[in-house]
């Protein structure tokens, strides 16, 4: 697979860091179309497109990852066992994998198959719930295949989110003087509270979890704030109704919950037969793609090696997921259609 992996590397060279997804995006529909399926560019905003690409077949069977990446972007490096680079596991080995498998599956005959490639999904997954609105004929996905580094194996469900901002309000003054409230005070009385809550249980995924990611406010050591706030991020195993009544139940009258900027429930995937299904924390695409058939979420690479400085996809890893994609299109699309 010596020349695959000179493909990925050329994709890697290619800085598609979110908003920037355009260049990135061409080079995969250029790809699609060599190989004789009709693209579609859907656009999201100028310059920026989801990719759509079938055969004249409806697809039965799609395959889905994004275009874009995590900033900084850096560029690829290969050693024997291994290429390196921003989006080498996310999530360009993957997109390549899928391609590679599509190959296989046309060469037997088989062109149920079709691709969603999306841009966003690293910040709102924006292509993705465009690429949900306009589902229309003669897309008629039953399955869509969601690829992201799960070290080669099936994911049985992943985790919520629920990211938000609290806003606190108070009264500004001196230090020295008995007036308030903080706004800070109230803002850390509202988060232990909020630190100290059960956010549920899920039998695969285990517990809910809070992250205070960031925390604003206040002026100077000697006066009393009048404004703090601090965003939040919980991987939840509960519905967001739930989830938000648990977060309005600790606020007080200085603290206000802020629009939530993305919400969903865990998500529940597809495992296909004789595999063991793994549980992960990560966000996907695959919660803003509900009309496109059962999800299912599989990939090449290692989640510990996204996003960092590091990031990298094995060969090994990568050759496997080409013949575990194959495959299990195969098994989904010898799946009876009463069975969606």
């Amino acid at each position: 697979m010596s020349n695959v992996f000179d493909k990925l590397q050329d994709w890697i060279a290619i800085p598609s860091v979110t908003g920037a997804e355009h260049d990135y995006a061409e080079a995969l529909a250029r790809e699609l179309a060599s190989l004789g399926f009709g693209v579609e560019r859907q656009e999201l905003a100028p310059g920026r497109f989801n990719v759509l690409a079938r055969t004249d077949n409806a697809p039965s069977v799609v395959f889905c990852t994004h275009l874009d990446t995590v900033p900084p972007w850096f560029g690829p490096s290969e050693t024997r066992d291994e290429v390196r680079g921003r989006g080498s596991c996310d999530a360009k080995g993957p997109a390549l994998a899928m391609i590679e498998a599509a190959k296989r599956l046309l060469a037997s005959g088989e062109s149920r198959i079709g691709f969603l490639f999306t841009c966003g999904e690293e910040t709102d997954s924006a292509g993705a719930a465009l690429a949900n609105e306009r589902l229309a004929e003669p897309w008629r996905p039953r399955f869509t295949i969601v690829g992201e580094p799960t070290g080669n194996r099936f994911a049985g469900a992943h985790k919520g989110v629920y990211k938000c901002e609290l806003h606190a309000h108070g009264v500004a003054g001196h230090s020295s003087q008995n007036v308030g409230p903080s706004a800070i005070h109230e803002l850390v009385h509202v988060l232990e509270k909020l630190l100290a809550q059960d956010w549920g249980r899920h039998p695969l995924l285990g517990p809910g979890t809070l992250n205070v990611g960031e925390i604003r406010g206040g002026v100077a050591a000697n006066v009393v704030a009048d404004r703090a706030s601090a965003s939040l991020l919980l991987r939840a195993v509960e519905a967001p109704a739930v989830t938000e009544a648990k977060l309005r139940a600790a606020l007080s009258a200085h603290v206000e919950l802020a629009k939530p900027y993305k919400s969903y429930g865990p998500i529940e995937f597809h495992v296909p037969s004789g595999h063991e299904a793994l549980a992960v924390a990560f966000g996907t695409d695959a919660p803003h793609l509900q009309r496109w058939g059962k999800p299912l979420l599989y990939g090449p690479g290692r989640i510990l090696d996204a996003h960092t400085d590091h990031e990298c996809v094995s060969k090994r890893s990568f050759e496997q997921a080409v013949h575990d994609y194959a495959a299990t299109a195969i098994e989904l699309l010898a799946t009876p259609e009463a069975a969606r």
